[in-house]
C-alpha cells in the first residue's frame, strides 16, 4: 500500500506542473488514475487514523472508566470503515467505479410485466437515493394499458456499476393481479441489464456507416408533455443489432450524444465479456423474458418472500426491498462472485 500513496503522490505533483493539460487525453488518463488510486488510499488513511486516536483513548480508558463508552463507540465506528473498505475491494473491475446505464425491459405477462418494470425502475431509484447517487431517467416507454415497456436509468456516482451489475438478469414477481378482476394470481417477468459509462478518453470505434439513426417525437401516451418536434433518438448499431435509444432532452444534438454514450458502452460490455449472449439467452424464442435466467424471486402472495437464486439470500420484508432495501442481495452476490474469482 506504500506503493500506492507514492503514487498519488506523484500523480498529484504531476497535476500542479503548468504543462498538465496541454495533452488533453494523457491528463484525463491520470486524472482517472488518481482517482482511482485515491479510493484506495484515503479511506485506508482514515483508519489508520482512527486506528491512533483508539489507542489513545484505550490508554486514557484504563485510569478513567468513563472513557469507555466514547471507546466503544469509536471502536464500533472503526469496525464499519474496516468492513466497507473489505467490502470495496471486491469492485475490483476495471469498470467497476464508472457510472451505469441500467435496462429494464418488461418480458412475458403483458400489463403485469409492464407494472413490474415500473415498480423494478422505482425500486432502483430508491436505492440509488439511499446510496447518495444521482439519477436521471433517459429512456421511457409506456404500457400500452398501465407501466413501462422499458426504461433506462443513468445512475451517477462511484462504483454505481460496481454495485448494480449485481442487479443483471431476470426479476420474478409473483402477487394477486390488481388488473384481474377475479383476483387471481399472476407472475410476471422483466429483464435488467447494466452497463457501464465509460471515460471520455475511452476507445471505441464506431463506424458510421454501422449505424442507422432514427428521429421520432418524444413523449409518453400523450398530452401536454409530447413533443411537437422529432428531438427523441433512436441509433441501431447494425454489425451487433444493438438498438438504443434517447428522448429525455428537448436538444436532438443531446439525446444523439447521450445515445452514442450508451452505445460505447454496451458494446464495450459485448467486447469486455461478451455479456450479449449470456442476455439474448435471456429471452425465449418469441423474444420475450420468461422462466430460466431468473436470479430473484419477489413473492407477494400467497406468502412474502424476496429470495435471490444465486446466493440463497432471502426475507420476508418485501416491502423495504421494493422500497429500495437491496444492499444485502448485492453484496452477497458480490461476495461470491469474489470468492469464485479467487477459488
Amino acid at each position: 500500500m506504500p506503493a500506492k500513496a507514492a503514487l498519488r503522490d506523484k500523480l498529484e505533483a504531476r497535476m500542479a506542473e503548468a504543462d498538465f493539460w496541454n495533452n488533453r487525453e494523457s491528463a484525463q488518463a491520470t486524472v482517472s488514475e488518481l482517482k482511482a488510486l485515491k479510493a484506495v488510499t484515503e479511506p485506508l488513511d482514515e483508519i489508520a487514523s482512527r486506528l491512533e486516536d483508539l489507542e489513545v483513548l484505550a490508554e486514557i480508558a484504563e485510569e478513567d472508566p468513563s472513557a469507555e463508552q466514547e471507546l466503544a463507540t469509536q471502536l464500533a465506528e472503526t469496525e464499519k470503515l474496516v468492513a466497507a473498505f473489505e467490502f470495496q475491494q471486491m469492485l475490483g473491475g476495471p469498470d467497476d467505479s464508472c457510472n451505469a446505464y441500467l435496462d429494464v425491459h418488461a418480458g412475458a405477462g403483458g400489463t403485469e410485466s409492464c407494472d413490474w418494470t415500473e415498480m423494478l425502475l422505482r425500486m432502483y431509484l430508491r436505492w440509488a437515493d439511499r446510496r447518495g447517487f444521482k439519477t436521471e431517467t433517459i429512456d421511457k416507454i409506456a404500457g400500452e394499458e398501465a407501466g413501462l415497456r422499458r426504461a433506462t436509468l443513468h445512475v451517477i456516482g462511484r462504483w454505481a456499476y460496481g454495485y448494480l451489475k449485481a442487479e443483471i438478469g431476470v426479476h420474478r414477481l409473483v402477487r394477486i393481479s390488481p388488473f384481474d378482476a377475479n383476483k387471481r394470481r399472476h407472475t410476471s417477468f422483466a429483464a435488467v441489464d447494466v452497463t457501464p459509462e465509460l471515460p471520455e478518453e475511452a476507445e471505441i470505434e464506431i463506424k458510421e456507416d454501422d449505424l442507422k439513426v432514427d428521429t421520432f417525437r418524444s413523449g409518453g401516451a400523450g398530452g401536454q408533455h409530447v413533443n411537437k418536434t422529432e428531438s427523441a433518438i433512436r441509433i441501431t448499431h447494425i454489425p451487433s443489432g444493438i438498438i438504443v435509444q434517447c428522448q429525455n432532452d428537448r436538444s436532438q444534438h443531446k439525446n444523439r450524444r447521450t445515445a452514442m454514450k450508451m452505445l460505447m458502452a454496451k458494446l464495450h460490455a459485448v467486447q469486455e465479456s461478451k455479456r450479449q449472449a449470456d442476455i439474448s439467452a435471456a429471452y425465449d424464442a418469441k423474444g420475450e423474458v420468461s422462466f430460466g435466467y431468473q436470479i430473484r424471486s419477489y413473492v407477494l402472495q400467497p406468502y412474502q418472500i424476496v429470495k435471490d437464486l444465486r446466493t440463497e439470500v432471502e426475507t420476508g420484508n418485501v416491502g423495504a426491498v421494493l422500497d429500495g432495501e437491496i444492499d444485502q442481495f448485492i453484496e452477497a452476490y458480490l461476495k461470491q462472485l469474489a470468492g469464485k474469482k479467487s477459488g
